[in-house]
């Protein structure tokens, strides 16, 4: 695959706070959203194949990469309007939302609170899903996690656990592709403000004892939007079965299940992650939000369904 060569990126002040994003490509809006500890490159692998047929928004999320790390909100809420802002300064009234991981949180968050504004929803390993989540995750919700964090981040240490990812890389095995992109995130966060941020935005959604942030419960309203949701079988961060929950919640959603793949299948196999997206939005029509229909589903509540689940 022809690797895109990256313009600069960008930034914008929205509410006295500068966001960081990259913009490529012509066509129908796909705004990109990386999940917790990554940042636009995150997407890299996906973006030219996608940029020959959408203009491509990828924002560094508030607390990430290259955009500022207030002490601020960082709801599910919080990000879903800073999206919603994001997309008006740009000129985009609606556009087709892909996230990964908690950037799934957040996209599910964004459809529901601006289903106006949402032609379709991608949902890639997606938070929101289910309580469980890799223990590691929940161990950095636990008091003194900052203190830990500080310590392993102590320039020795990122060091060596990149050569220990690089031999799991190279050595190919089953259940380690996600070795390299978590040790990423891990490394990127040795700056003071770029801690509190990950730990901020994970203690909203996560706890001891797993997941507390649910979609499940608002999943029928769905119906009607374009879904499509896509998994990893080797994730290691959120497990695979989640996709079968997505299935079961929200009818008429498509569900592809990458078995190979672990917790970034858009790293994985990006060609075919490019060309299933590319596909899914040429073969639906976007979402027309009407009023009256919300109000119905919302009296109405939750309708039993299942999606069409494949696994190749």
């Amino acid at each position: 695959m022809a690797l895109l060569a990256l313009p600069e990126v960008e930034k914008v002040r929205i509410h006295g706070h500068a966001r960081a994003f990259l913009r490529v490509g012509e066509g129908p809006p796909l705004l990109l959203l990386h999940g917790i500890g990554c940042d636009h490159r995150t997407w890299g692998p996906v973006l030219a194949p996608l940029a020959e047929r959408f203009t491509v928004i990828t924002p560094d999320l508030l607390g990430h990469g290259a955009s500022d790390k207030p002490r601020a909100d960082y709801s599910l809420g919080g990000f879903a309007n800073g999206m919603r802002d994001l997309l008006g300064v740009l000129g985009h009234e609606r556009a087709t939302v892909v996230g990964h991981s908690f950037g799934g949180g957040v996209a599910m968050q964004f459809g529901y609170q601006f289903p106006e504004r949402t032609e379709r929803l991608v949902l890639v390993g997606s938070g929101g899903l289910g309580r469980q989540i890799n223990p590691l995750m929940r161990a950095l919700t636990l008091p003194g996690a900052g203190t830990a964090l500080a310590v392993a981040s102590v320039p020795p240490v990122p060091r060596a656990l990149r050569l220990v990812a690089d031999t799991v890389r190279r050595s190919r095995l089953p259940w380690t592709s996600d070795v390299g992109p978590m040790t990423e995130v891990y490394t990127g966060l040795t700056r003071t403000d770029a801690r509190a941020a990950f730990l901020h935005v994970l203690r909203a959604c996560v706890d001891w004892r797993g997941q507390v942030v649910t979609m499940l419960d608002r999943a029928y309203l769905t119906e009607g939007m374009p879904m499509l949701v896509v998994w990893g079988g080797r994730d290691l961060v959120i497990p695979s079965d989640h996709a079968r929950r997505a299935a079961d919640a929200m009818p008429g959603a498509r569900v592809e299940v990458f078995p190979h793949a672990g917790h970034f299948p858009h790293v994985d196999e990006p060609e075919r992650f490019a060309d299933l997206i590319a596909d899914f939005v040429a073969t639906t029509e976007p979402s027309t939000w009407d009023r009256r229909r919300w109000r119905a589903l919302l009296r109405r509540g939750r309708t039993p369904g299942r999606a069409r689940a494949v696994a190749s």
